[in-house]
């Protein structure tokens, strides 16, 4: 069968290091060059300050995004008082600038502000993101000028501890551990607040994604050279570990046909618990247990590499 223009046979997880200045869709537009695959996508968006982890999914494994957006993830965020942007980092426009107290450059107080910040919370998210408002990205409305009102969202802070103190900059170094849907941007304006000042996001980096860590990243420039020779496929991530589901073999044929499975006993599914399915030592699909046996919820031709 003759592949559709634009297709390939890649299907895999590439974590890249992203450079900062760069949009994830750059990342992914790069990348599409470099590989003349045009289905690249991304499992969860940095901005163009940050750096660190971006989950590339590759061909068929860009079905896995549902799967692995949802995950915690880490970062290491430089946090500077004493000045608010209107997109609460340091890209933004100067909104206001505050005197900086004393005790922000003590430790143990700040530490005690960043504990108070720990556990589940309500945050506002910044108005410059790609949350969409009646359609429309809220960074769309706010460039244009509208006054763009964002509605609250529950989160997780599990870990905010502070890594060092620069005196000369008033900021923080920071490892946050944090839920799906945290904004570090919101977290530093909060921050600031707290601390009796203002204060923005200055550099950030991702560390992890689930299971996913940055000793795994290949830098963008490494990645389109090894896709130009032709063996992108080598430097692909497992995507077993980072689904973090019980796995099981599958022969070849009714797993691509869709067709329901019998789980050894060896594997305890609950109800709706999922499972990986390797057809021939390669993710073949997502299964899923329902009233009607362990039917198949994703279906990934090409199988993903391992």
């Amino acid at each position: 069968m003759t592949a559709r223009r634009g297709t390939t046979s890649l299907s895999g997880i590439l974590v890249i290091d992203k450079p900062t200045g760069m949009t994830s869709h750059d990342v992914v537009a790069r990348l599409r060059r470099a590989t003349g695959e045009r289905r690249i996508g991304h499992a969860g968006t940095l901005d163009p300050l940050a750096t660190g982890i971006l989950v590339v999914l590759v061909g068929s494994a860009t079905r896995l995004e549902r799967y692995l957006s949802g995950h915690d993830k880490s970062y290491c965020a430089t946090v500077c008082f004493g000045v608010e942007t209107d997109t609460l980092d340091s890209d933004g426009k100067t909104l206001m600038r505050h005197s900086v107290p004393a005790s922000v450059l003590d430790r143990r107080e700040a530490q005690r502000i960043l504990d108070g910040f720990v556990g589940p919370q309500s945050q506002i998210p910044p108005a410059y993101s790609a949350i969409k408002r009646d359609g429309v990205p809220a960074y769309r409305l706010a460039r244009a000028g509208v006054e763009v009102e964002m509605a609250s969202r529950d989160i997780v802070v599990h870990e905010a501890a502070l890594e060092s103190i620069d005196p000369d900059t008033t900021s923080w170094e920071v490892h946050f551990s944090v839920s799906k849907g945290t904004y570090i941007r919101s977290l530093a304006r909060d921050l600031g607040t707290a601390a009796g000042s203002g204060a923005h996001l200055s550099a950030l980096s991702r560390t992890s994604v689930g299971s996913i860590s940055l000793d795994e990243a290949h830098t963008l420039d490494d990645a389109c050279d090894i896709a130009a020779a032709g063996a992108l496929a080598d430097i692909f991530s497992d995507p077993v570990p980072a689904l973090g589901f019980p796995v099981m073999e599958g022969p070849s044929a009714p797993v691509r046909a869709g067709h329901a499975l019998r789980v050894p006993p060896s594997i305890d599914l609950a109800s709706e618990d999922r499972v990986s399915v390797l057809v021939d030592g390669r993710l073949g699909a997502v299964y899923r247990q329902t009233s009607r046996g362990c039917v198949p919820e994703t279906v990934f031709i090409p199988e993903v590499a391992r």
